[in-house]
């Protein structure tokens, strides 16, 4: 009997081809778009969305190009709960989350992996650009960079649990995203020069700020820039508005650039200084999950990346209270809470936890 596998197909070009080398190589393939956008939501139909009505619709073509069963299913509820809400609180709270993570983390490798067992499916499986494989030493599965070093995505991975890893395929992880539009338009797949979606698929006009204002009007208030002996420098929109490391955008004329190194949510303050206070080497993260092991008993030397648009950086990586201490061989220009940092070894995935 053919093993079944429930693919998660956005529409675009990366699922779709995923299908199509999973069916090749033998497996009994259901295609499954989540509807994750809750109705009283507004949001402008864009080409590329993962979410939207045009996706469904390409996924529906595909599907029957490459005569696999498809459905759509609805996580709109524990969507809202665990990304949307908390996207909005972290904002709230002063930091810049990432909710691409939260969804890996409880969507896609959480709550979908529960539906695909429900319908008999040893595993499910998407469109990253990651490698998994099984260490034979230790037994343990790891998370390893893909071939294409431009289109990784391990770094919104690291949450992965031994049992998700166990449970997942990445078909993608071998090939170059050239080779997968080739792939998708020698099999004519309509989705071939689809352009990737980059935007966060509940904002498709990225604008957080403004979403955040329609969903929780009362809870955004103006405040005050102050330098960092707390001097009054000028008035803020609010502190959503801004993020680390931000020079473009504050209003403020002071004859000289000016950068946001902190926010004070408490006080509803920003703080900003010069360029140079935004480089720091050390920082203390939590929520943290480890791959190779099961938890860190001393120092490791790493790479590590405070974003996913970062260069990787040496770093020493130890346990700290409830997380890990990272301390960096040189400073890094705006590490921001909210946002994830991933410790490297080599290509391997050594985990990864939030900036606090």
């Amino acid at each position: 009997m053919k093993e079944k596998v429930v693919i998660g197909m956005s529409g675009g070009v990366d699922s779709s081809v995923a299908a199509y080398l999973l069916k090749e190589q033998g497996y009994d393939v259901i295609g499954i778009t989540m509807e994750v956008i809750p109705r009283n939501l507004e949001f402008e139909e864009r080409e590329g969305g993962c979410c939207s009505l045009s996706a469904v619709n390409d996924a529906t073509r595909v599907a029957a190009k490459l005569d696999i069963p498809y459905y759509v299913l609805n996580f709109k509820e524990v969507f809202e709960s665990k990304v949307i809400n908390y996207f909005i609180d972290e904002y709230l709270a002063g930091k810049t989350p990432n909710p691409c993570i939260a969804c890996n983390k409880f969507i896609k490798f959480d709550e979908f992996l529960k539906r695909a067992e429900l319908l008999g499916a040893k595993y499910i499986a998407t469109g990253h650009y990651a490698i998994i494989e099984k260490d034979e030493k230790t037994g343990r599965f790891l998370l390893k960079r893909s071939k294409d070093d431009k289109k990784d995505q391990t770094y919104v991975l690291y949450n992965m649990t031994q049992y998700q890893l166990e449970h997942t395929l990445m078909p993608l992880g071998g090939f170059t995203k050239d080779k997968v539009r080739e792939i998708a338009r020698e099999i004519g797949l309509s989705v071939a020069n689809k352009k990737d979606s980059e935007e966060i698929c509940f904002i498709p006009d990225n604008d957080y700020a403004r979403f955040i204002k329609e969903r929780r009007p009362n809870d955004i208030k103006a405040g005050y820039f102050v330098d960092v002996e707390g001097n009054r420098l000028g008035k803020h929109k609010g502190i959503v508005h801004y993020t680390i490391g931000q020079r473009k955008g504050l209003g403020l004329s002071l004859g000289k650039p000016v950068y946001v190194i902190d926010i004070i949510p408490e006080k509803n303050l920003v703080v900003v200084g010069d360029e140079k206070d935004i480089f720091k080497d050390t920082l203390y993260a939590e929520d943290v999950n480890f791959i190779p092991f099961e938890k860190l008993e001393g120092e490791m030397k790493v790479t590590a990346k405070i974003r996913y648009s970062a260069k990787e950086a040496d770093a020493i990586i130890k346990p700290y209270g409830n997380g890990v201490l990272v301390k960096f061989e040189t400073p890094q220009r705006a590490i921001t809470k909210g946002q994830s940092v991933v410790f490297y070894d080599g290509d391997i995935v050594v985990g990864g936890g939030i900036i606090k």
